[in-house]
């Protein structure tokens, strides 16, 4: 023994010094190799047992079990029988000796072990395995034991890694099962003996706080003699020991229904057992109230412990989240359904101690998100089960959830419990929808509940009614979805708002009006208490008080202008005539709004509190001018019905729009406030299209300002917006007008003026574009060209889906823009910022004026571009500009996507230098590099060369491949097509898993459009290619999250020639995989099913892959030498 006493002190000096906080990286790395060379050896787990039965280290210990886990994982096969029972004897002997004086990470680790040796040998060769854990819970020293050992034995073999094969893991799951009966039972078992023993022991309980409470509601929610003791027990102190005993309990619970399918072996009596337990974390935490705390081992113990309902719960949600309820398993449903809301009964339960928030505050914070999960899994997984079920009382359900809603304790907690109201309310609209018949009926059932849902959803966004909390909402920081915390508090309660208005249209609106209106008394009678002095205009209101009070009140003004907003969809199409004189009322009171609030430039007052105060003004006005925006498809449909009559009311809520949206345009505007006027000029040129717009004298004064050159520039993102509405008035065709009466003429008169005078100093570019860059700054030109072109670009965008005539106009605006571009694009060649926005410009015009620039000039573009990227002048935007000139190739890119997704003749004598330009200049340099740039946009171009220009490559008719047969089919321009099908499979063998997504479904596509895999170039020279490279990226497990795509192309891929599939790839596959034995591939070939429906296919595909690894990893693990028979 003395090697075996000699190699632990050893090993015991080496695991302190590894982790001693002096030891250098250098030396633990030699001790890292030191101890791997050790486990490695033959017998090393000798050592190991001695170890640890003889150390108190626990760096040793965690090492010595680490051996045995690499030994039971990766070698177990190649370990001689008796060495194999000797193991399966002596650590569970240790379990049970050392258990209790070993640290609990250790004996977990050591039940691992255990476990993994079951996981390899049940119940072949370790028979008694399982029943010495079921043994082990019965026993009332070692239950402990035996509940850590169950949930491993639940979490290792129910659900296995892969590195065992599919017949081992499915042999696993079913002997599980089998057992399932008798472990419920007997985790049933020990929850009940420990409730009972404990209730019976308990003290004389005070009297039950529910006694004098039980009224209708509990009475409908529970019925019967079982239900009455339930409500009156009290919860029983639990000891320290029990608790750790039921958590163990609940906890292997919750495992197990995970996995095991819902059925009567999950028995009533175990139901009520969870549910009892579910009460612990009812009670008030820290032991308030009459419950008082014992102390155990000298630390306070709660009663019972919240962790116990928290467990219990978890336990209900594994359930409830199953969707494939049995028929005979509903009736417990309903039974969890009963008991649950018990629970919520007594969490929404106020009495002269706790009001309802102050009870949820002091419970358990994990409890209540359990409960909250519990209530989302209910509403939106089984409500529609349940609610026709009589004994099941809905609406009392939802005015127990209102109560839970209205007062959680967290922000978050009131965001989860909206998001329960909204599933809740998209069933119910789904559901009205779907049975329009008695529609009155379903809604007058729950009328009670949205009204007062409405009311109170409302209350919580004005600080009016809910200043503290709203005050604590951050407005600053931005969330990932790009909002702050007080935007998507808003943004989430205005769409319960929202779906509640679609519901009951009249009482949301007659809710939110008053509301509303009250709000803008405030703001319209702020106008007498400016004061004006020589220098400056003032808010006269000062007091402290007074400035808080109008501080919410615009806060709130803001708020219910985003609602009424949110709400306009539901007063046009079907319902405008219904709902037009609310409409009306709306928006004549918006456009009031708007007017006073541009009228007497609020933003620009000096306030008491310019902190607080300014930003509240200036956020007022844009919401109302926000809020007008939202009702342009109410305004556009109210100028159609009036369009042949009485105008009147229609051009002066127009008129006046105007006038307040364009005193906003100038540059002295804060940002904030001139993009929403901005936004609702184009939505009003756009969408609503008004004849006389261009003579509303407020609109003649901005053409005038946004054409004078010397005027000061706005903003860029606020002079695109101007222009492309001004654009537009004169572009868009005017609805319900005949084209006579259009005045096309006039109007391109107009729009040739007005992007003359914005394109005037880009145009005389081109006179100094072959001068020195000294006589006109280049920073001063690239200004111009960026300005220009931003707004050339979105004009063009604007109208690319719009008529033929507005199209033409467009263009001849522009055409000599459009030349002067083409003639500065070789001055700007080495410039990437420059170059990237003039391909933007003429992407978007071959995208939307194609037609209009006719063939020759088109041609002309692209015969530019295609000289100017050489390979050299790629190579360099690709390779030494970075993100920018990358940029730009991928703008070309796309430019080439449009040319050749062109439909006639016009743009085909481009493909040979496309397709050369692609694979003989851009795939070389992009190829081997990791990074995606340029690759996407690529791989996305030859797609299009393919789908758009398939008879390039094979010319036939359909009628000619019927006649001759798909095998003779004639094929040109062959060497281009495989080189395109070479780069696709070369893709599949990078790392990057967007591309690898992108191009298998470009694969897919070709083939369900193109017949792509049943050619016969594709079919003898590279099918077997494709299928061995899309299953090795399987076996190699690197791009996991695609195997149910990569499974359906390979399936596609075999059905071309299921013969040639099984019979020659199938076998020739398996020969040339490293790592596995002649008989295991016979058994690997065997196993592989000869189906040739998709799912079977699939499943012996998954079978192949998960095998072929657990054989490479059996064999890796065998000693060298081993004779395999």
């Amino acid at each position: 023994m003395a090697s075996e006493e000699a190699s632990l002190r050893a090993l015991e000096s080496l695991m302190t010094e590894f982790f001693h906080s002096c030891t250098s990286n250098e030396r633990k790395r030699e001790i890292e190799e030191l101890l791997n060379n050790f486990a490695q050896q033959t017998g090393a787990w000798r050592y190991c047992l001695y170890f640890l039965s003889n150390t108190r280290n626990e760096y040793v210990m965690m090492y010595s079990l680490t051996v045995f886990e690499n030994l039971i994982n990766k070698m177990w096969l190649g370990l001689a029988s008796q060495d194999k029972m000797e193991i399966r004897s002596c650590l569970p002997k240790l379990l049970l000796s050392e258990h209790k004086s070993l640290p609990y990470f250790i004996r977990n680790k050591l039940c691992k072990v255990i476990v993994d040796i079951g996981r390899q040998d049940w119940p072949m060769f370790y028979h008694d395995f399982f029943t010495n854990t079921l043994q082990l819970i019965q026993s009332p020293a070692l239950a402990p034991l035996g509940l850590i050992l169950l949930k491993t034995t639940s979490e290792e073999l129910a659900c296995p890694r892969e590195d065992l094969s599919v017949a081992r893991k499915e042999e696993l799951r079913k002997l599980l099962l089998e057992q399932v009966p008798t472990v419920l039972g007997l985790l049933t078992g020990i929850l009940e003996s420990i409730w009972d023993k404990h209730s019976v022991t308990a003290a004389t309980p005070p009297p039950s706080p529910t006694s004098g409470e039980s009224g209708d509601l509990l009475s409908n929610l529970l019925q019967g003699p079982y239900y009455s003791k339930l409500l009156s027990q009290p919860i029983p102190m639990l000891n320290s020991e029990s608790e750790h005993l039921c958590s163990l309990a609940l906890e292997s619970l919750a495992h197990l229904f995970s996995w095991i399918p819902l059925s009567t072996s999950i028995t009533p009596a175990l139901l009520d057992t969870i549910f009892h337990f579910a009460r612990f974390g009812c009670d008030v935490r820290g032991g308030k109230g009459k419950l008082s705390s014992t102390s155990v081992n000298g630390s306070t113990q709660l009663p019972g412990g919240p962790r116990l309902g928290v467990l219990a719960m978890t336990c209900v949600n594994e359930l409830m989240s199953k969707n494939c309820v049995p028929l005979d398993f509903e009736e417990y449903l309903l039974r969890m359904f009963q008991q649950t809301f018990f629970l919520l009964q007594k969490l929404t339960r106020q009495n002269n101690t706790h009001t309802v928030k102050s009870r949820l505050e002091e419970l358990d914070e994990s409890y209540v998100e359990k409960f909250t999960d519990f209530l989302r899994l209910f509403v939106s997984v089984h409500l529609r089960r349940i609610e026709s079920n009589s004994q099941f009382p809905v609406v009392e359900f939802l005015a127990l959830l209102f109560k839970y809603t209205f007062h959680q304790p967290t922000h978050e907690g009131y965001f989860s419990c909206l998001d329960i109201w909204t599933i809740f309310l998209d069933y119910l609209t789904t559901k009205i929808k779907s049975r329009l018949a008695d529609r009155d009926t379903v809604l007058n059932r729950y009328k009670d509940a949205l009204v007062l849902l409405l009311r109170e959803v409302l209350n919580r966004i004005q600080f009016r009614y809910n200043q503290a909390q709203l005050e604590e909402l951050d407005d600053e920081t931005l969330d990932d979805d790009q909002q702050t915390e007080w935007q998507r508090y808003l943004r989430q309660s205005l769409e319960v708002v929202a779906k509640i208005m679609e519901l009951l249209p009249s009482h949301a609106f007659s809710t939110l009006f008053p509301v509303l209106q009250e709000n803008l008394d405030v703001y319209l009678g702020l106008q007498q208490f400016i004061v004006t002095s020589s220098t400056a205009r003032r808010l006269n209101i000062t007091a402290e008080n007074d400035c808080r009070r109008l501080h919410c009140s615009l806060r709130d003004l803001s708020s219910l202008l985003q609602a009424v907003g949110r709400l306009a969809e539901y007063f046009f199409g079907d319902v405008f005539a219904a709902r037009f004189n609310d409409a009306l009322t709306v928006v004549e009171r918006l456009v009031e709004v708007t007017c006073y609030g541009s009228q007497i430039s609020l933003y620009d007052l000096e306030t008491a509190v310019p902190s607080v105060l300014k930003p509240d003004l200036i956020d007022v006005h844009a919401q109302s001018l926000a809020a007008l925006q939202a009702y342009s498809h109410w305004l556009a449909q109210f100028y159609s019905e009036v369009q042949r009559q009485n105008q009147e009311r229609f051009v002066s809520l127009i008129t006046s729009a105007m006038d307040a949206t364009t005193s906003l345009i100038s540059s002295k505007v804060p940002e904030k406030l001139l993009l929403s006027a901005c936004h609702l000029l184009v939505s009003i040129s756009t969408t609503v299209r008004p004849v006389f717009l261009v003579t509303v004298p407020a609109v003649q004064n901005l053409f005038n300002l946004i054409t004078d050159s010397s005027a000061r520039r706005l903003p860029p993102e606020a002079q695109v917006l101007v222009c492309r509405a001004l654009s537009n008035m004169l572009l868009l065709p005017w609805p319900n007008l005949p084209e006579n009466e259009q005045q096309w003429h006039t109007r391109s008169t107009n729009h040739a003026n007005l992007l003359s005078a914005l394109t005037r100093h880009y145009r005389l570019l081109r006179g100094s574009a072959s001068l020195q860059p000294r006589r006109v700054g280049l920073e001063d030109m690239k200004a111009i060209v960026h300005q220009t072109l931003r707004v050339l670009k979105d004009v063009v965008d604007s109208i690319s889906g719009e008529s033929t005539k507005s199209r033409q106009i467009c263009y001849q605006s522009l055409q000599e823009s459009v030349q002067v571009s083409l003639a500065l694009f070789p001055v700007f060649i080495h410039q990437p910022d420059v170059t990237d926005e003039m391909l933007s410009f003429f992407l978007t015009l071959l995208q939307g004026l194609r037609v209009q620039m006719g063939v020759p000039f088109t041609e002309q573009i692209i015969q530019t571009f295609l000289n100017m990227f050489t390979r050299e002048q790629l190579a360099e935007s690709i390779l030494h500009e970075g993100s920018a000139g990358c940029r730009v190739v991928e703008k070309f890119l796309k430019i080439l996507q449009v040319v050749v997704q062109e439909p006639g003749q016009a743009f085909k004598p481009f493909l040979p230098s496309i397709i050369s330009l692609c694979m003989e200049q851009v795939y070389p340099i992009v190829a081997e590099r990791p990074s995606p740039d340029v690759k996407a946009e690529l791989f996305e171009l030859l797609n299009q060369v393919l789908h758009h220009n398939w008879r390039y490559f094979f010319k036939s008719s359909v009628l000619a491949s019927v006649q001759r047969g798909v095998s003779e089919e004639p094929m040109e321009n062959e060497a281009q097509f495989i080189a395109i099908m070479q780069a696709f499979g070369q893709s599949f063998l990078q790392p990057d898993i967007h591309i690898f997504k992108q191009n298998l479904s470009y694969l897919e596509s070709l083939n369900s459009k193109q017949k792509l895999y049943h050619k016969k170039l594709f079919r003898t020279t590279m099918l077997f290619h494709f299928l061995n490279v899309l299953l090795q990226v399987l076996v190699h497990k690197s791009h996991d999250l695609l195997q149910d795509d990569i499974a359906l192309a390979v399936y596609n891929m075999a059905s071309v020639d299921f013969d040639g599939f099984y019979s020659a790839f199938l076998p020739e596959f398996l020969n040339s995989c490293q790592g596995v034995d002649s008989n295991q591939r016979t058994v690997l070939g065997r196993n592989f099913k000869m189906d040739r429906d998709l799912p079977s296919f699939t499943q012996s595909v998954h079978r192949l892959v998960n095998d072929l690894r657990y054989y490479r990893l059996c064999n890796g693990s065998l000693p060298a030498g081993t004779v395999k028979l």
